[in-house]
């Protein structure tokens, strides 16, 4: 590549970057033109991840050397199949959330779409970066906008939740850099690839450390991801965010899951000797543990926000047991997985804020409310209710049945099935109780004294932003083939870590000039 093209896998992280710096320049400005502007940069966003994906194509991997330093002692960004595959998922929801906040969520605050940008900058940097420290810098530009967009529009809930999201988001930043610095004082580097030829021919001495330090990390991707037992503060955080925010946090949930993919894949994959897969069995049973209480707590969940919040925790436990159990068909049955349920997820928190307009009193299941009941409001919950719970034919169904039926290894068939199928029943009884209780069961008084009135429709983004999300769980549907293929291909590159090694370390920086 050439040219600009040769910069295609920063610009993730520079169009955001630089739009988000405009928008705080700008922030007196009309609305209707930050609106503008943080659109077309999301769509300039993804034009380059589409750009990007076809350079991955071509060339498997794509490697860019910030500033021109060598890979092993500078900033280095990669972007593979699985960075591409998160990218342009990041990129739909971008959009979808735009448009949704368009409605009116974006004017309760001068900052939204400023705060929204670097968030987007945050996330980028985070998949494509291939260096733990600028993992952590990543990790902390996005939680500084994510506690913004959270207390975006105030409220008291909002406020306690944005506390402890805070401190907890705090800590674990704390115990990221204790990590960092315990694998740096022994392997002297923290780039994945040169981190992954020195663990694979590591000094038996040393190996307590370094594993030390993987432990120390697994505990803060564990809570990013919010696995078993560090869970506890997800549902009420997402069910007191407001619709555009929550979209995006359901994929920041599943950027700890990434994490977990790429770092201990690359760090202590199959060739890295005595500390090989050190972690899977444990994120097998965590995974098992987070599914199971997860759809405990949806069943039990007082209003319907919250139950989100336990399916989005519930989609990280399978993940995890799919990650856990340490073959590329697992691992590729749950990214084909992890685009549904992040979708599902962000098409619900949509749903929700509908719910809450239009029902007397919130969106709380312990009673009945008289309240207008438009068909089109059920119809779109019955349609997500069947794709969450993992019916046919939506993809979480087709997930699901990959990893039942071609990732079992010997000695955990009953946990993996009684889990999946289990929890997918407990899931459905808890969505199927929520539907009766929001728009088929029919109040015992209802008077015109106290029926609610009839709110406004949804505004045009709105409901732009629902058939976008809707349209792309039925794309995961009906190209599940092209999907698996590609997520099968994702696996088998990241199985290989010596082509990660040879694609980075072996680079020397690009020259100066150009001969004539």
């Amino acid at each position: 590549m050439s040219g600009m093209a040769s910069h295609i896998a920063v610009l993730p992280v520079v169009v955001p970057l630089l739009t988000g710096a405009t928008l705080v320049v700008l922030h007196r400005s009309p609305l209707a033109f930050r609106r503008a502007l943080s659109l077309i940069a999301t769509l300039m966003l993804g034009l380059v991840v589409l750009g990007l994906g076809l350079a991955v194509e071509h060339q498997g991997l794509v490697v860019y050397q910030v500033g021109n330093w060598p890979s092993f002692a500078g900033i280095v960004l990669l972007a593979d199949r699985l960075a591409v595959l998160m990218l342009g998922l990041l990129v739909l929801l971008a959009l979808a959330s735009q448009l949704f906040a368009s409605g009116g969520d974006d004017a309760r605050g001068p900052h939204f779409h400023a705060l929204f940008q670097f968030q987007l900058m945050g996330l980028c940097g985070a998949f494509l970066t291939h260096d733990l420290f600028n993992l952590f810098v990543f990790f902390e530009v996005l939680l500084a906008a994510s506690y913004g967009l959270l207390l975006h529009g105030q409220g008291g809930e909002r406020l306690r939740q944005g506390l402890h999201y805070v401190v907890l988001n705090l800590v674990a930043s704390a115990l990221f850099l204790f990590a960092v610095g315990v694998l740096y004082s022994v392997l002297g580097t923290l780039n994945m690839a040169d981190l992954s030829a020195r663990i694979a021919t590591l000094p038996e001495a040393q190996r307590p450390l370094v594993e030390a330090g993987g432990w120390l990390l697994l505990i803060v991707f564990a809570l990013k991801a919010a696995l078993l037992p560090l869970y506890f503060w997800l549902p009420r955080t997402y069910a007191s965010a407001s619709a555009p925010a929550a979209i995006l946090f359901a994929i920041m949930t599943k950027l700890g899951i990434y994490a977990v993919i790429r770092v201990y894949g690359l760090l202590f994959g199959a060739d890295a000797g005595a500390l090989a897969g050190f972690v899977q069995p444990l994120l097998f049973w965590a995974g098992a543990g987070t599914a199971t209480l997860a759809a405990l707590g949806a069943l039990a969940s007082p209003t319907l926000r919250g139950l989100l919040g336990y399916l989005v925790l519930g989609s990280a436990g399978v993940l995890f047991m799919a990650i856990g159990l340490g073959t590329d068909v697992a691992l590729a049955a749950g990214l084909y997985y992890l685009v549904h349920s992040t979708l599902v997820a962000a098409a619900f928190f949509l749903l929700g804020d509908w719910v809450r307009r239009h029902r007397d009193g919130g969106d709380a299941l312990g009673r009945v409310a008289a309240m207008a009941r438009p068909a089109w409001l059920g119809g779109f919950f019955m349609v997500l209710a069947m794709a969450a719970a993992g019916l046919p034919p939506f993809g979480g169904f087709l997930g699901k049945s990959l990893l039942l039926a071609y990732a079992v290894p010997e000695g955990v068939v009953i946990v993996l099935w009684s889990v999946v199928l289990g929890t997918s029943l407990l899931n459905l009884i808890a969505l199927a109780r929520a539907g009766s209780r929001l728009f088929w069961q029919t109040p015992a008084v209802a008077t015109a004294r106290n029926a609610a009135p009839q709110p406004p429709s949804p505004a045009l983004g709105e409901r732009i932003a629902m058939l976008m999300l809707v349209f792309g769980l039925i794309v995961t549907t009906v190209m599940a083939s092209d999907l698996t293929r590609y997520v099968a291909g994702s696996a088998a590159q990241l199985s290989e870590p010596a082509t990660y090694r040879e694609a980075v370390l072996g680079r020397d920086p690009l020259p100066t000039t150009v001969p004539r």
